[in-house]
């Protein structure tokens, strides 16, 4: 059990951390896509 417990602790942090920054990026790329699809419009 408490290898389990230590492989959460080392690896958790991570993961937390990559989706974090998945999500920031997601949000700036929904917001460079709308930008480019309102200039092809014009």
């Amino acid at each position: 059990m408490d290898e389990w417990v230590m492989l959460i602790q080392e690896i958790g942090f991570p993961i937390l951390v990559s989706f974090y920054l998945l999500h920031r990026i997601e949000t700036k790329l929904e917001a460079i896509h709308t930008a480019l699809v309102s200039i092809n419009q014009e």
